[in-house]
């Protein structure tokens, strides 16, 4: 069956349904995908420009209660590799990466058992006390942790940590919005109704955020959708989400070994859907973390506007085997030899320098 009539409708201006996701989705038809997506891409963003941000992760703790299946990076609290850095050797990686042209770091860490809120808000104040570096923290499976351990609610601790300097949260942690994979892959972790809800409330603080899709495990096809529309509605309720960043999962190290490898087939006609079917976001992030430069450079001719950070660290995805490393001159090289223009951003795609 041809797909031709469902892209021509997403040209015209037609939402793109469940059912007509689900077709493209079934197509083998890569090519036409990936050129109607881009297509959709220069209408969302004329200019020729791919961006990208200079940034750190700082991955604050391993320790975590969670024991997400398809993650290599968590350790057991006692456990000999476990680690909590102090503030001190945070302060000294967020002055490295100011050094280093920074403009954002990213805290991300393990639901640690014993931290409740006021840590966290020592923690952020610590930071913007000393620094005017833009705080990209905590994604929703760390706020609802945060918020039992505190108990208190969900708004009261966005509430506290916003006080404290949190300026935006990124959107890891969303895996798949569908419940039956979380309760198999990720039982210690929010639902998928709890992530929506941290970023409504954040949305509603005044909180811009990032949306993310971790995909190429146990889910099925319509699941991958399923978490695409949940996106989509609140989108279309708040517009508070700046991108949406979709990866394939890496299952080395993990208790997932077994899974078979997503590889770049899927992922950029994933990578492309998601432009299609998103309509209401102006952002996708190609993943040369996961994919590597060249399916990277691939993505922004799938409907790709941008190239993520330049992971000044990185230690999550690379604790899964997965060690591409790009500078900032190779991302520079990678989106000027694909005829298009690398500028630097901030977390709000707003151009600098």
């Amino acid at each position: 069956m041809s797909i031709v009539p469902i892209l021509e409708e997403v040209i015209d201006g037609k939402r793109l349904s469940d059912e007509r996701a689900l077709e493209l989705f079934n197509s083998h038809d890569i090519i036409s995908i990936g050129q109607t997506a881009n297509a959709i891409r220069f209408r969302k963003c004329p200019n020729p420009i791919v961006t990208y941000i200079i940034d750190r992760n700082i991955n604050y703790t391993n320790i975590c209660t969670s024991k997400c299946l398809f993650c290599a990076f968590y350790k057991p609290n006692g456990n000999a590799d476990a680690y909590t850095l102090s503030f001190e050797e945070i302060d000294n990686k967020v002055d490295e990466t100011k050094a280093l042209g920074g403009v954002q770091i990213l805290l991300q860490g393990g639901h640690h058992p014993d931290y409740d809120i006021q840590w966290y808000e020592k923690l952020v104040s610590g930071i913007k006390n000393r620094s005017e570096i833009h705080i990209h923290a905590f994604s929703p499976p760390e706020i609802t942790h945060i918020a039992e351990l505190s108990k208190i609610s969900i708004p009261e601790t966005i509430k506290r940590l916003r006080l404290a300097g949190l300026d935006s949260i990124p959107g890891g942690g969303a895996e798949i919005l569908c419940d039956r994979t979380r309760d198999k892959i990720s039982p210690g972790k929010c639902s998928a109704n709890e992530w929506i809800e941290v970023m409504r409330q954040a949305h509603l603080q005044g909180i811009r955020t990032t949306a993310t899709m971790m995909f190429g495990h146990i889910e099925t096809t319509a699941e991958r959708i399923e978490s695409l529309r949940r996106l989509r509605d609140l989108q279309d309720e708040t517009a508070g989400f700046t991108a949406f960043i979709p990866w394939s999962f890496q299952p080395h190290n993990t208790a997932m070994s077994n899974v078979t490898e997503s590889g770049g087939f899927d992922y950029l006609k994933t990578l492309a859907i998601s432009r299609l079917y998103l309509d209401n976001f102006d952002n996708l992030q190609a993943s040369w973390v996961t994919q590597g430069p060249k399916v990277a450079q691939l993505a922004l001719m799938f409907g790709a506007n941008d190239m993520g950070s330049t992971m000044i660290e990185e230690n999550v995805v690379s604790a899964a085997g997965v060690s591409f490393r790009l500078s900032e001159k190779d991302i520079f090289k990678l989106i000027e030899s694909a005829g298009l223009a690398p500028k630097r951003r901030n977390m709000y795609y707003e151009l600098i320098n």
